[in-house]
């Protein structure tokens, strides 16, 4: 299914717009639902969705999903010190979690010229000037952007693997999605990269070097075809590639700054913006010659990804965001169908129905994935229970986290909930249960 001419119009011209008020060379975008890719277009000159643009720091990304990858195949923890797997590194009492996180308070950039522009080096190149630099934090002070932190992580996953880390994200992620145009060198049809002259107006080439070390920065090259592909395993998962579970989590917030406040935050090497059903996930990428952007909104199952050819100009993130709305505003994504319920598991039966914590009702249903509390009244959702384990554990609002446990009477009946010490009881205080504090006494 593709979009419809209206749709189509009106999201080339936020490309066209963008492109003029940039002053880009080209520029290419296009929009993902339900999996596929349902619009693409260029503006300026004549691009294609083969043709390979350099993604920058969407690189990070692709890493970050190889090392939840191991994480769960029991290879490593998260909350692992870096030297337990670079021994020896300065830094190496930051964890993985923090780095993929960008909380580590590491420094942004390595020493020396800046990478982007010039020839890399070797990783112990790298890791023998990693103490030239100064951390900018303490560790889990705020989050910083670091370039390097992710260097240290490509690395990792080298060693985990014994062999390079993009050839590992070749073959754990880019192989199973069929992104074939994603590649580490350039391979034709590939975009040049420009700079343009501020006041003049011209054109300056820019380098393309191999960044060595910090390759796992921001080195790799792809496509609007192959990125819609990404944007639409983000948007809707792949069990191939990662666990639902695993989804969730490195798109969970982990990370943010007191600068930032709410514009944004980071997960697990994934951006978090506002936007869309509530959040987006994705990143943004800048090398010379080269900006990108790519956001999945996972609610709604729509992505969107923007392709440049200028070090500067685009609105990376802003553009994606305004595809995404568009595509909302003019086609609004169907809900899934709603479908009855085969069975309740057992744990499930247990709690439907009405509680009431103090004198406050809450409606327990449940919509075949999670237990939904919705307070009577206001019809506010207040939390969800998902099934862990044959039990009932938070997965929003306050008891995110927080096993609900069933309390039985001697005839072996339901007599409350308790989740933490939250009691609930089918009656407003229920003298038969244990009530924090004991029951009210009335005025």
């Amino acid at each position: 299914m593709i979009v419809n001419d209206l749709t189509a119009h009106r999201l080339q011209v936020l490309l066209a717009r963008d492109q003029v008020a940039g002053r880009l060379p080209s520029v290419v975008g296009g929009v993902v639902r339900d999996g596929d890719l349902v619009w693409h277009g260029s503006y300026g000159a004549a691009t294609g969705p083969d043709v390979q643009h350099r993604i920058g720091s969407i690189t990070k990304t692709l890493v970050a999903v190889v090392l939840l990858q191991l994480r769960d195949e029991g290879r490593l923890d998260l909350n692992d010190r870096l030297d337990a797997h670079l021994p020896g590194v300065d830094y190496g009492d930051r964890t993985l979690r923090s780095l993929l996180s960008h909380s580590s308070g590491m420094h942004s950039e390595p020493a020396g010229e800046w990478w982007e522009r010039t020839p890399g080096g070797s990783f112990d190149d790298l890791a023998g000037r990693l103490s030239d630099v100064p951390p900018a934090f303490p560790a889990g002070a705020t989050f910083h952007y670091t370039n390097v932190g992710f260097g240290l992580l490509g690395e990792v996953v080298a060693r985990l693997t014994g062999q390079t880390w993009f050839d590992a994200v070749r073959a754990r992620l880019l192989e199973p999605l069929g992104m074939r145009r994603t590649t580490y060198h350039p391979e034709q049809p590939a975009a040049q990269g420009y700079s343009v002259h501020h006041f003049a107006g011209t054109l300056d080439l820019e380098p393309a070097h191999d960044a060595g070390a910090m390759a796992p920065a921001g080195q790799v090259w792809s496509t609007l075809e192959d990125l819609a592909r990404y944007a639409a395993f983000l948007a809707g998962g792949d069990d191939r590639v990662l666990a639902s579970a695993t989804l969730d989590e490195i798109t969970t917030p982990q990370s943010g700054s007191l600068t930032g406040a709410m514009a944004g935050g980071y997960g697990l090497g994934f951006r978090l913006a506002p936007g869309g059903s509530g959040a987006l996930c994705g990143h943004t990428g800048s090398m010379p010659g080269f900006l990108a952007g790519l956001l999945a909104d996972r609610k709604r199952r729509t992505g969107a990804v923007v392709l440049a050819n200028g070090t500067t100009g685009l609105r990376c993130e802003g553009l994606a965001i305004d595809l995404l709305a568009t595509l909302e505003e003019l086609e609004p994504t169907l809900p899934p169908p709603w479908t009855p319920t085969d069975a309740v598991p057992g744990p499930v039966a247990d709690v439907l129905g009405v509680w009431h914590w103090g004198n406050t009702a809450y409606a327990f249903g449940w919509n075949g994935t999670h237990v939904v509390v919705t307070q009577l009244g206001t019809g506010v959702e207040a939390f969800r229970f998902a099934l862990r384990d044959d039990g009932l554990v938070g997965t929003s609002g306050y008891h995110h986290g927080e096993r609900l446990s069933v309390a039985r009477a001697a005839d072996g009946s339901v007599s409350h909930l308790i989740c933490a010490t939250f009691v609930y009881t089918r009656v407003p205080y229920d003298s038969t249960a244990p009530i924090p504090g004991g029951t009210p006494s009335r005025r």
